[in-house]
């Protein structure tokens, strides 16, 4: 009887499996050869697809991550549109000062959104970055005629996003204008909102100025309860009866559009003053004011 070695049965072993590769060959090509142009592409594609928008914005360079903190509140409130087809709008498109830079966040929102439509619109011509969904315009942030070039042309966005410049004059004119465009379910976000209280942006210095994008966005919080107002003979603006939500951020806000008639329980509630304090607008000062309790 002979006696073999471990590796020596391992040996012996190999050369009788179908398709082994014996000791000392060469495997073939196909087992070492560098992955193809293709194969690189469809790897990579893939691998952009599982990031999140955070993971995108460092890989791209936006500063929509790091120098702000953005990303997460934009994944939060676009995350449902992730596999959807629609427009999405970015009013501005950066990288100024550095070409190679421009369109980051574009880019960004490519691969978010696969099978998105992706526009840019910026007041410096921005064309050398389109390529498939992406397309830019260029254009005047306060003109109505470019937006409606744009709805025209690329249909209405479903998300607006204002990264523009940031000056509170120009975000107030430009939602002025696009907003009551957009249908029911858009998403509308305004971005750097910390101008609002910086004088050399545009803004004020006493937070409660009018004028400012702030200030634009808490009117618009008032007029989500619009129907609560006592205020006689008041009529319910536009925004009053068409923006649903409004979340805000450090810098950034998000605003819904949608139906905002949900109606009012005032007529049994609002007479009804509540508690031991005196209603304010019910009696002079001193006065006591009976409560529902002590009414006969």
């Amino acid at each position: 009887m002979v006696s073999l070695s471990p590796h020596k049965v391992v040996s012996a072993v190999r050369r009788r499996l179908p398709g082994a590769t014996p000791e000392g060959a060469v495997p073939p090509a196909s087992e070492t050869a560098e992955p193809t142009p293709e194969q690189r592409r469809r790897e990579r594609r893939r691998r952009l697809r599982a990031m999140s928008l955070t993971e995108l914005a460092e890989e791209f360079g936006t500063d929509k991550w790091g120098v702000h903190r953005y990303t997460p509140h934009y994944e939060r409130h676009l995350q449902h549109l992730r596999r959807r087809e629609f427009t999405l709008l970015e009013i501005g498109v950066g990288g100024y000062a550095r070409r190679k830079r421009s369109g980051a966040s574009l880019k960004m929102w490519r691969w978010f959104f696969p099978r998105a439509t992706i526009v840019g619109l910026d007041i410096e011509d921005k064309s050398f970055i389109d390529q498939g969904p992406i397309v830019t315009y260029r254009g005047d942030q306060t003109d109505p005629d470019v937006f409606r070039r744009i709805f025209e042309e690329r249909g209405v966005p479903t998300v607006v996003i204002d990264d523009g410049s940031h000056v509170p004059a120009h975000v107030r004119e430009t939602f002025s204008i696009v907003f009551p465009l957009l249908p029911d379910g858009a998403i509308y976000c305004i971005e750097d909102t910390q101008t609002s209280y910086w004088p050399a942006w545009g803004g004020q210095l006493d937070p409660r100025a009018r004028g400012t994008s702030m200030d634009m966005v808490k009117d618009l919080v008032d007029g989500l309860n619009h129907e609560e107002l006592l205020v006689e003979g008041y009529e319910p603006t536009y925004t009053d009866t068409h923006v649903r939500a409004v979340h805000c951020y450090h810098n950034l806000v998000v605003i819904e559009k949608g139906d905002n008639r949900e109606g009012t329980n005032r007529d049994t509630s609002s007479g009804h003053f509540h508690g031991s304090s005196p209603d304010p607008a019910a009696s002079p000062a001193g006065t006591p004011v009976a409560t529902p309790e002590e009414t006969p």
